[in-house]
């Protein structure tokens, strides 16, 4: 085998939760080029749906879109036997999905005003799905007794605080934006989560890493764009298709000693 073979996923299973997002779809479409089975999960099974056909279409991989509600028990561990069923194994977990807010505008309260509905509400379409899939995926996978690989999607803002400079006059989807608390607090823990599960499932062979994209263009104004990009060292925001490399690696067997680990794709930001 050669150092370039250890990249290729060929042969395994890979779950990608909010595989229908702007992060997500890349993230499959790497998968699937790797060689992956790819399941594609999203509680938007249509917009899953087109990224499969797609993934089957371009690349003529194998892919299938699977509905779930992350934050229900239920739905995920319907999800994980409907995929052992379609494709036999799990090889590969991506940990990625993040919910949006049913409410925008308690989304963006400020923090002395913050409702503790709307808190647990992100906390449990950001961080408890996590938990939920993590285990019932980390079952399967010791079963199987082959080990297997576990990436999660923290942020930037899990891993320190942000500069409220940059909202300064910058919109997203029309609205004044700001990154809350809840948000922060909910992706550090995504990386509290991968350490700790890094270390209970070594014995299983199971390696558990975080990937913490930077700032990712999806729409922002210029100004938000120069805000942004004048406290990143590389100068700019990125791009979706710059967070897949990292996932690849994590995933193959090219990391097979690396766990809990958390990757930095930020552009220089945290290196200030």
């Amino acid at each position: 085998m050669t150092y370039f073979d250890k990249f290729s996923l060929k042969g395994k299973t890979a779950i990608v939760t909010g595989g229908a997002g702007i992060l997500g779809q890349n993230f499959c479409f790497g998968l699937a080029e790797a060689g992956a089975r790819v399941a594609v999960v999203d509680i938007n099974l249509q917009g899953a749906q087109q990224v499969a056909d797609e993934i089957k279409g371009q690349l003529e991989g194998e892919a299938k879109a699977f509905h779930c509600d992350l934050t229900s028990e239920q739905s995920v561990e319907n999800m994980v036997e409907k995929v052992i069923a379609e494709f036999g194994t799990i090889d590969i977990l991506h940990n990625n999905a993040a919910g949006k807010s049913s409410d925008l505008n308690a989304f963006f309260e400020p923090f002395e005003e913050y409702s503790l509905d709307q808190w647990k509400e992100i906390m449990g379409t950001n961080l408890d799905s996590m938990f939920l899939v993590a285990k019932h995926v980390g079952k399967i996978m010791i079963k199987q007794g082959t080990g297997g690989s576990i990436i999660q999607t923290s942020s930037i803002y899990g891993v320190m605080g942000p500069d409220n400079r940059i909202y300064e006059g910058s919109f997203y989807l029309n609205r004044q934006i700001n990154t809350p608390a809840v948000y922060s607090a909910s992706k550090a823990g995504v990386v509290g989560l991968t350490r700790y599960l890094a270390t209970y499932w070594a014995k299983d062979n199971i390696r558990v890493n975080t990937i913490t994209p930077g700032g990712v263009e999806s729409g922002q104004n210029e100004m938000f764009l120069k805000n942004y990009g004048n406290r990143v060292p590389l100068g700019r925001m990125a791009k979706a298709e710059e967070m897949v490399g990292a996932l690849i690696y994590l995933a193959s067997d090219a990391s097979s000693y690396v766990t809990g680990q958390n990757i930095m794709i930020d552009g220089g930001l945290s290196a200030w």
